[in-house]
Formats: structure tokens, sequence, C-alpha cells
């Protein structure tokens, strides 16, 4: 019997020096600041390279796989990265890159040091979104910290590594987390599958669909109409085309009439068959997100965005801030802006007599389907007022 207590008693103590060891301290709160937000709900956050003290912008990207400084921004500092054979692969094109190691990245409230950015050209993500991209924030930040970004006042929070409980309201996906998240998720068209898609909060998109996913599957409805855009990713330009679908499912979210990508997946980005596309961040600014790569959780809860209406429009034209002048890139054929004349190269002066010069604003003139654009622009040395209306992708016309 007393071999039986001293047994018993063993376990006991093995059992509370077992928990003892497995006890993870709270997170706690390290700062909090304001972001700003791009195109798509693309998060913009201002913050100080190394030792130089100008501020920079960099793009918050679950679908980096580290954190990396803009070519143009570091050959202005004057520091040239160590070469390496590492390569990074985007929707435009596969890059070599040379890396910055052991640099700290500082915030409002925080410095993160021993980090090695590797060295990109985002010139490209400058004339897209007429801001300046100094760089992006990946893995190498994520799998760090806890984030919590509120759509609602445009901060973002970041606490320490620990447990944490999560506000009511919400839900909690567990998505496969190496260096980047990937979520199941329902979507339906012809036939509804559950497939896996990237997280990716850099792309400012909804939903972005492989070509041989689609093929494959026999998704899309046969009457879908595929309209021709430019897209822009890392890497360069691709030609793209959008259409909609007629639900997306997010763990217990539906929604439905989703505008979507679908491109031709020439780089294996998605890694298909092991990914059928990406969850772009028009889709997940509807939600105030708290990232925990540590635990593998993302929780989300719907916001004041959660009910926003999708952006159907259709013009045909893409436009990008280059050397002081927002100009037209690639004219799409049949669409509304190739119709009247527009060209690609034309110079935009003014869209509905706002002569402001704001990427932001123009874009957002020719983001209300069914509305006549009144666009002027200068060709050459001459002045040409040019009219069309905005195509609605939803009507499939």
């Amino acid at each position: 019997m007393k071999n039986f207590f001293s047994i018993i008693s063993l376990l006991i103590i093995l059992k509370a020096s077992s928990a003892q060891e497995e006890f993870i301290e709270p997170s706690r709160f390290i700062t909090r600041f304001e972001f700003i937000q791009l195109t798509g709900g693309v998060i913009l956050l201002q913050g100080q390279f190394d030792t130089f003290k100008d501020t920079l912008s960099f793009i918050l990207d679950t679908g980096s796989g580290g954190i990396s400084l803009d070519s143009t921004t570091a050959e202005f500092f004057g520091i040239k990265g160590s070469p390496s054979t590492r390569t990074i692969r985007g929707i435009g094109g596969i890059r070599q890159v040379s890396f910055l190691n052991n640099r700290k990245l500082h915030l409002p409230g925080m410095t993160i040091d021993s980090l090695n950015f590797h060295i990109n050209d985002y010139s490209l993500l400058t004339s897209v979104y007429g801001e300046r991209i100094d760089g992006i924030i990946g893995y190498s930040v994520f799998s760090r910290y806890i984030l919590k970004i509120n759509y609602d006042s445009t901060q973002i929070e970041f606490w320490t590594k620990g447990t944490l409980k999560y506000p009511r309201g919400g839900y909690l996906f567990k998505p496969a987390i190496t260096t980047l998240p990937v979520q199941n998720a329902r979507i339906k068209d012809d036939v509804t599958i559950d497939g896996r898609f990237l997280i990716d909060m850099g792309a400012g998109l909804n939903l972005l669909l492989n070509t041989d996913f689609i093929k494959d599957s026999a998704f899309l409805r046969k009457d879908r109409k595929l309209y021709v855009k430019e897209a822009e990713g890392l890497g360069g330009k691709i030609d793209m085309f959008l259409t909609t679908i007629k639900e997306v499912k997010l763990g217990p979210y539906k929604f439905r009439n989703v505008p979507v990508n679908v491109f031709d997946d020439v780089n294996n980005v998605t890694s298909y068959p092991h990914l059928g596309g990406l969850i772009g961040n028009d889709l997940l600014r509807r939600f105030n997100v708290i990232i925990n790569y540590d635990a593998k959780d993302f929780h989300l809860k719907p916001n004041s965005h959660y009910s926003d209406g999708f952006d159907y429009s259709y013009s045909g034209i893409e436009l990008y801030y280059v050397n002081g002048l927002i100009v037209i890139g690639d004219v799409a054929k049949d669409s509304p802006a190739e119709k009247v004349g527009l060209l690609e190269g034309d110079v935009v002066v003014a869209i509905n007599k706002n002569f402001s010069q704001n990427m932001t604003q123009y874009k957002t003139a020719m983001q209300d389907p069914g509305e006549s654009i009144k666009m002027i622009v200068r060709r050459g040395s001459e002045l040409t007022e040019f009219r069309f209306k905005v195509k609605n992708i939803l009507r499939n016309k």
C-alpha cells in the first residue's frame, strides 16, 4: 500500500512539473498606431529603416515570406545588399535577390532588430498606388508578434507572443502556416468546391483563381463573361480576367456575387494543385483581424465594412503614377475605354472636372458601374475630352 501511495505522489509531482513547463505567459501589449489603407484594403505602415531617419512606407503582407526594402530606397541610402542565390516568386515573374542582413525596423513605439531584408524593385507598386512603397513587411515580423488590425479605426496593435483571449462575436480560423498562411474556403458557381487558398493581405482584391484550377474543376458557369484587365504584382504586370461567382464562404461568413480575378499561373505562385488561388484584402478588410502565427490563429470579427458593396466596375484601363504624372496603362480590347479611343500612354489631366491629380480620387470615380466618365487627357501637345460609361460586370453582358 505504501508503494501505491508513493507511485500516486510521484505521478502528481510529475503532472504538476509538466503543467509548469507548459505554462505560457499571457500576451502583453506593446504599441498601437494608425495605418494608411490603400485601394483594395491594402495596409501601409510607416516607419524607419535601421539608422536612417527618413520615414518610409511598408505594405503589410501575409503573402510575403520575409521582409524587404525597395531597390531605389536602398540606392538612395547608399547601401548595397549581399549577393545570394535566393529567389522570390510573384505573379509577374521570378527574381534573384540580395540581402541587407541584421538590420532594424523602427515602428511607432517599438523597434524590431535582427531582420534580414531582401532588396526588390517596387517602383511598379509605387506607380499603382500613387504612394511611395519602400518595402514589404511579411513573415519575418508576423512570426514574432501578435497583430490586431482594426479597419474601423484604421489602427494596428502589436502584442508579444503568448496566451490571448479573443473577442466575442468573431470566428477563430486555424490556417496551416509554415511561412505563408493557407486557409480552407468554400466557393460556389457552376459547382461547389472546398479548396485551399493563400491568405494574402498584400493583394487588393477579393479572390484570385488559378486557370488550371478552374479548368480541372469545371468550376465557372459556362455563360460567365471574362473581362480582360491588366494587373500588377511582384515581378511586374500580367494580363488577368475579371468576372463574378455566386458565393464565397469563409468559415461561417458568406458573400454572394463576388468579383474574382482569374490568371494563368505560369510562375506557379499558387503551387497548384496544392492551392486553387488566394484570398485578398478586399475581402479581409470587412473584418477586424487578429493574426497569431505562433498559435496558428486568425481571428475574424465582422466590422462596419462587412456589408460594403463589391466593386463591379469595368472601364478597361488601369492608371499609373509615373514621374509625377497619372498615365493610362494597357487599354483592354473591346472595353469601354478602348471603344472611345483612349490609348496607352495618354496622360490624365482630369476626371469629371476633378483636376486634383489625386490617384485615389480618380480610381474611386471609375468604380461606379453605369457612371458616365468625362476624362481629359493630354496626348502629345493636345488636350482631348473622352466620354465613356463604366460597365457593370455583375450583369454579365
